[in-house]
């Protein structure tokens, strides 16, 4: 492989995080920029950060994911989700190098009765969602063989997510009202990295065509929230831990600036038939983040104080989407 780095775009999200830190294990040259290094919502300077670095492949892992927010504030949404996309993909593409872009679930409006196809016809409901799926669209025509990677449910031991929500309900309330009538698959942002960095070889080494166009990845199996916080929290009282009491509500009952689809789960057998690319089962993905933070420790008093208070920044992809918990 090229000496020459992989640039990521974004620096400290939970992603980006992950990349930064197998990329290391695997002695992997690697660039990341955060906002200090370069403004997303200003696209002509995005230049002057890429070029000196001469990188054998972009990584755009940022994104505007404050879901409900970006209902009031559309332009910024689509300036960084959709307009800084498109920059980056056009100077890989005119650097000749190849280009992978992070998407999201929420493209779709969750009534079909299956898993999502690449091939389905999206139609986001929210802002978000909007604003990803021009991008998606902006960054194939700027760059045609870049790789568009579609995940969800997001979450790692960094950063704002859904897990590290339920630790911080541990021992703030003795209850937790979590909605039970929305479906997706829970993805480890470790395993998600693992992956693109297993792509980015191939990227670098083979014909890109094959890997052109829209994938989905996310963590095998299905769940709800209510279910996925189940899981969270029987792995922890399985470790000793006070966990909360856990409510079953619906979508009705936990009223939000922007709508979320009811159905969100991706099929993403093409990845695996393409690339040879398979996520794990999240139950099993879930443990092992779950090991990772109790690397911080718990206290004496076998809560999860200790966790709550480890990796507190937030995170600058997939973090507004796990506002589907009631009285978070």
């Amino acid at each position: 492989m090229t000496e020459r780095p992989i640039l990521i775009a974004g620096r400290n999200g939970q992603l980006a995080t992950c990349l930064r830190d197998l990329a290391a294990l695997q002695s992997m040259p690697v660039v990341a920029l955060g906002r200090s290094e370069f403004n997303l919502e200003a696209h002509g300077e995005l230049r002057r950060a890429i070029d000196p670095l001469e990188p054998s492949l972009i990584i755009n892992a940022a994104a505007y994911t404050a879901v409900d927010l970006a209902e009031s504030e559309a332009a910024r949404a689509f300036s960084i989700n959709r307009d800084a996309a498109a920059a980056l993909a056009d100077r890989a593409w005119q650097m000749n190098i190849p280009f992978i872009h992070i998407s999201t679930d929420y493209v779709f409006d969750g009534t079909k009765l299956d898993a999502y196809e690449e091939s389905d016809v999206p139609a986001p409901l929210n802002v978000y969602g909007a604003s990803k799926l021009a991008g998606e669209r902006a960054v194939l025509a700027a760059h045609p063989l870049a790789t568009v990677i579609r995940t969800s449910w997001l979450y790692s031991p960094h950063g704002n997510n859904f897990v590290r929500t339920m630790l911080r309900r541990c021992d703030a309330q003795p209850s937790v009202r979590v909605v039970q009538d929305q479906y997706g698959n829970p993805t480890s942002a470790l395993d998600l990295a693992s992956a693109i960095l297993q792509l980015s070889g191939r990227l670098l080494t083979h014909d890109r065509r094959t890997t052109a166009g829209i994938f989905h990845l996310a963590g095998q199996g299905e769940t709800t929230w209510h279910g996925f916080a189940q899981g969270i929290f029987a792995l922890l009282a399985h470790r000793g831990i006070r966990v909360p009491q856990l409510e079953a509500i619906t979508s009705e009952q936990y009223r939000t600036a922007a709508r979320r689809p009811r159905n969100s789960r991706l099929d993403s057998s093409k990845a695996e038939r393409v690339l040879g690319i398979r996520l794990p089962l999240w139950p099993c993905s879930l443990e092992t983040c779950l090991d990772q933070l109790a690397e911080g420790g718990i206290d004496a008093e076998r809560n999860c104080a200790g966790w709550r208070q480890r990796n507190s920044t937030v995170s600058n992809h997939e973090s507004g989407q796990q506002a589907a918990t009631a009285d978070l």
